[in-house]
């Protein structure tokens, strides 16, 4: 599988509670935090949800 490189860009204050607990699964703790994962199904539908907090890139 690929990975991804997903970094938050934006608050997640005044967001849904599913939306900050997306942002919490994927391994995000606060603005311009980057993470690397595996792009499987799971998470790629996780970046989906919550794409206008977050920017994705191909590692």
């Amino acid at each position: 599988m690929a990975k991804i490189k997903i970094t938050q860009i934006k608050s997640v204050i005044d967001r849904s509670e599913r939306q900050k607990k997306t942002i919490e699964a994927l391994g995000l703790k606060k603005i311009n935090h980057s993470v690397e994962v595996e792009a499987t199904p799971a998470i790629i539908g996780m970046v989906r949800k919550v794409n206008h907090l977050v920017a994705v890139e191909t590692v």
